[in-house]
């Protein structure tokens, strides 16, 4: 498996999430051995010129927190993109660490339909209406090159038209929407046959109060003989005791209980973070 992460100019540099990934990407229990990061920089973000949108040359700075390689690419030349990206895998795979490609482009219209890009960025859309597209760069230099020829090119566009025309013909038939074919579901009957969720009734949950009281003396007690407790943690169990003993609980308790009760029937719990392992709550 390989993680690969698509993202924006503009949201890799100003989504917080980023960042956050970031800095889980190398712990223990959360890595996934390195993700490459894609960023399509287009250089404007939505209508934002990057000076007004953050303080750091490059959107991909923030990567610099785990000292990811950061390979910055043209993205007008098709090789030297596909070798920084084959680069970029084999670092990862060798040392199971992050790595950004970061893909130096322009966006060609604006952000959406109702955007006009000449309005806020006019020196910049002046300069790329007279950018050659790069699909035509690259074929133009591989004619030349005599790799491919005129014809070849052609029949090869020609070929991938067709491919979205019939699908999109292919598309119009289609009058209702099989959720069970696109919805890989790991809960073998829980669709009925048109798609749809079989009436979900939930089985009962309640336990018995032996359970409970058992799972609460648990929760109050040192599993290791002559061990030394804090004094602020002995008196935590001993309140916690007192509760189990006089049938109420509070909502440390609770939870205990509820996890008890999960555990008792086999079912492992995983509980992670600062407070699990402070006990602050």
């Amino acid at each position: 498996v390989m993680s690969i992460l698509l993202h924006g100019d503009a949201a890799f540099a100003g989504q917080g999430v980023v960042y956050e990934t970031f800095h889980l990407s190398d712990l223990p229990s959360y890595t996934t051995n390195g993700t490459i990061h894609v960023v399509v920089n287009n250089q404007i973000g939505f209508t934002t010129d990057p000076r007004m949108a953050r303080s750091s040359p490059y959107p991909t700075d923030v990567a610099r927190v785990v000292n990811a390689p950061i390979f910055h690419v043209n993205a007008d030349d098709p090789e030297a993109v596909m070798y920084v990206c084959s680069v970029a895998a084999e670092w990862r795979n060798t040392f199971n660490k992050d790595v950004v490609v970061d893909l130096v482009c322009y966006r060609r219209r604006g952000h959406n339909e109702m955007d006009e890009p000449m309005f806020t960025q006019p020196l910049m859309y002046k300069q790329i209406h007279k950018q050659v597209p790069v699909l035509k760069k690259y074929a133009d230099k591989l004619i030349a090159d005599g790799t491919v020829t005129l014809q070849e090119f052609e029949e090869e566009i020609a070929k991938y038209d067709r491919i979205c025309e019939e699908a999109y013909t292919r598309s119009k038939d289609n009058k209702i929407l099989h959720i069970k074919h696109w919805l890989d579901s790991p809960w073998p009957g829980f669709f009925n046959v048109d798609g749809e969720p079989k009436s979900m009734s939930c089985p009962p949950t309640g336990i018995s109060e032996d359970l409970l009281s058992h799972i609460g003396n648990v929760a109050s007690s040192v599993p290791v003989k002559d061990f030394k407790i804090h004094s602020g943690l002995s008196r935590i169990l001993k309140a916690r005791l007192e509760m189990t003993k006089n049938r109420v609980v509070d909502w440390a308790l609770a939870e205990y209980m509820a996890f008890g009760s999960v555990l008792k029937e086999g079912i492992h719990v995983r509980l992670s973070g600062q407070d699990v392992e402070r006990g602050t709550f």
